[in-house]
Order: structure tokens, then sequence, then C-alpha cells
């Protein structure tokens, strides 16, 4: 169901440096870059994620509570992606591992404190 997923930033340069590289590992690209926001993506029919400035020209801020979670096919992706977003800058919010017993994840915090987290489900 879902389409694409919208961060906020404050810093459009910025943020764009730190998705091509991290979004890259996945093989996504820009699908779309307006003045305003830039949105990647494996290919154009699947879901897809955006970083914006905000529309209405206020500062961005982070939704405490609110995270994005990135699906990728192994925990060995989880914890090279994991890494990667750390060495572009981010933050760590949780090191990649299981959570349960079929889920593991790895989350962290991205240049403008947005929470994402890539995981995959084990058997």
């Amino acid at each position: 169901m879902i389409g694409y997923v919208t961060l906020g930033t404050n810093d459009l340069e910025r943020a764009a440096r730190f998705y091509d590289a991290l979004l890259g590992e996945l093989g996504a690209t820009r699908l779309w870059q307006l003045e305003r926001m830039i949105i990647w993506a494996v290919k154009p029919n699947a879901p897809a994620l955006a970083v914006a400035l905000p529309f209405d020209h206020q500062p961005a801020t982070v939704g405490n509570g609110v995270m994005v979670a990135l699906v990728v096919d192994s925990p060995a992706k989880v914890d090279a992606l994991h890494r990667k977003a750390l060495e572009l800058g981010g933050k760590d919010e949780g090191a990649p591992g299981p959570r349960g017993q079929s889920f593991y994840g790895g989350y962290f915090r991205d240049l403008d404190g947005n929470k994402l987290n890539f995981f995959t489900m084990v058997p």
C-alpha cells in the first residue's frame, strides 16, 4: 500500500548526498528531482523515499515515534547498510541484530534526525 514516504530536511543538497550514497547501495536512483524535493526508487512503480524542504517553508522537525522501515534481502545487507549510514554521518539508534523470532534490523537517524531502519525477515 505504501507508494512513498517523505522525510523533511532543512538542507536538501546535504540530504541528497546522504541518500544518493546510502540508497545507491540498494540500486535506487533519483526518480524525480524538483526544486524542493528529491525522490529515490529502485524502479518507477515501486515504493519510494522522498526528502523535501517543508511545503510551509517552516523548519523541518523530526516526528518523535515516526520511523521509516526499508526492507532488504539479508542480515548481511542490513549490517552493511547500517554501517554505511553511520559512515555517512548518521547516528546509531540500535545496532543490527535479531529482534524477536524472525525479524533482523538495524536502526539509525539520518543527518536531519529522521529515524529509519533496514530490516529483513529470517526463518
